[in-house]
């Protein structure tokens, strides 16, 4: 630990002692896309596409046949790769304009309300798969306690949400999990209104779940937004995604093998460019016969070879995007700048098959700067609400949740929150 996030927390500490600890709004984290663990169970319905994905495999299950279907070290390995993409790939159904998983796989979300599962996506492999530990024992040295005044919003992450008129079991199960936690939260708690700590994906649920309520919900029982890195108008990456696949720095993966399994999941749909950002004048995408712009998505997935995408993407999916709607309550964004971040993907002859040569751009590596900052643009003549914009340079996406530069900030803002002291809402760069 530096020894400037150790002195950061040294004085939020005293100033928590204090405060004689009854100052402590109670903190949930909602993580990002694929940032807690995913279990699943394989029925007789369950068909395997080889031998290497029977039902044997994975060995470790419990006693009723749970296992981690995330993270689990065997995606590393070819054969076992196409077992785990076949078991994580979504089915969208015409009939229930609604995803589901596949045939014969339940999936569960383990220790929803604790932060368990976001501390490490492999308890095994602490070192490699640390998530939110970093950022946990964090708050735990300002006082923050695992299941009372600590909480962890675990979701599967698979899924998105989608607009006003389609159904969305999953996502809205989630949402209503989330408002109950956090009712839950501040009525044990004295009745103080909770602070709400998203990463990625997580903020866009947040948002959601905020916009979904009436505003007098949201006075009682939300104090303060915070969102780590939120993606709000999308990203050019996942462009990048559906065309070619994504190993995600994952060793050994091969982008193709998890390109359908990654093509089928609802959230990856949502992180698809805003076009009310990114405009129709900026190429996101060039081949030799066409050019693709935000308000491109619909043909680019057609042309892709992914044209079941279309029909969910226009009906379910935009419409959810044009609503980023100020909530009224605090809201701060902390984001990495600084970092190269894929601005314009170009294919050759050779089609979708093969990774793209990029142009880079600013943003944190994964999320482009302009998305980073909408909402410092959407929201600029929304009177009652208030926005503060934290830039941390050279913080990439991921680090955001581990670098001593990124913690400072982050325990620094959840501290003037809890200080008796006025709270300064601002913009300013680091």
């Amino acid at each position: 630990m530096g020894m400037k996030l150790a002195l950061m927390i040294s004085v939020a500490t005293m100033l928590y002692t204090c405060q004689a600890g009854s100052n402590l709004h109670p903190l949930i984290l909602i993580p990002g896309n694929g940032g807690n663990q995913l279990e699943a169970k394989l029925t007789s319905d369950y068909k395997p596409s080889s031998l290497y994905c029977n039902k044997w495999n994975p060995v470790r299950k419990d006693k009723e046949g749970w296992f981690r279907l995330w993270f689990d070290p065997s995606v590393l390995l070819a054969p076992f790769t196409k077992c785990f993409a076949e078991r994580m790939t979504l089915y969208y159904h015409p009939d229930l304009d609604d995803f589901r998983n596949a045939p014969g796989v339940q999936t569960r979300v383990p220790h929803f309300g604790s932060t368990q599962s976001l501390l490490y996506l492999d308890p095994y492999l602490k070192h490699i798969t640390a998530y939110m530990a970093p950022l946990v024992e964090s708050l735990e040295q300002i006082g923050y306690v695992n299941g009372k005044t600590l909480f962890g919003a675990p979701y599967d992450f698979r899924y998105g949400l989608a607009a006003e008129g389609h159904p969305s079991h999953v996502g809205s199960k989630f949402l209503q999990d989330l408002k109950d936690l956090i009712e839950k939260a501040s009525t044990s708690n004295g009745g103080k209104p909770v602070i709400l700590l998203s990463h990625s994906l997580g903020g866009l649920f947040a948002l959601q779940l905020l916009n979904r309520n009436p505003s007098s919900w949201r006075q009682k029982y939300i104090k303060h937004f915070i969102a780590l890195s939120a993606p709000w108008g999308g990203t050019v990456e996942e462009m990048l995604t559906f065309a070619s696949g994504n190993s995600l720095e994952v060793p050994l993966v091969e982008p193709l093998q998890v390109r359908e399994e990654q093509r089928s999941s609802e959230s990856n749909l949502w992180l698809m460019p805003n076009p009310k950002l990114f405009g129709s004048q900026k190429p996101l995408v060039i081949t030799p016969n066409a050019t693709y712009s935000a308000y491109d998505v619909a043909q680019f997935l057609s042309d892709i070879g992914f044209p079941q995408g279309v029909y969910p993407y226009k009906s379910r999916i935009l419409p959810l995007t044009e609503k980023l709607v100020a909530p009224g309550v605090p809201v701060t964004c902390i984001i990495g700048s600084g970092v190269s971040t894929p601005e314009t993907l170009f294919y050759g002859e050779n089609g979708f098959d093969e990774q793209p040569e990029i142009v880079y751009g600013d943003g944190d590596g994964t999320v482009n700067m302009l998305s980073l900052l909408a909402l410092e643009s959407l929201w600029s003549n929304e009177k009652n609400q208030t926005l503060k914009v934290i830039k941390i340079r050279g913080v990439s996406h991921t680090l955001i949740l581990k670098s001593n530069a990124a913690l400072e900030e982050i325990i620094g803002e959840i501290s003037g929150i809890n200080s008796i002291a006025e709270y300064y809402v601002g913009y300013r760069i680091k």
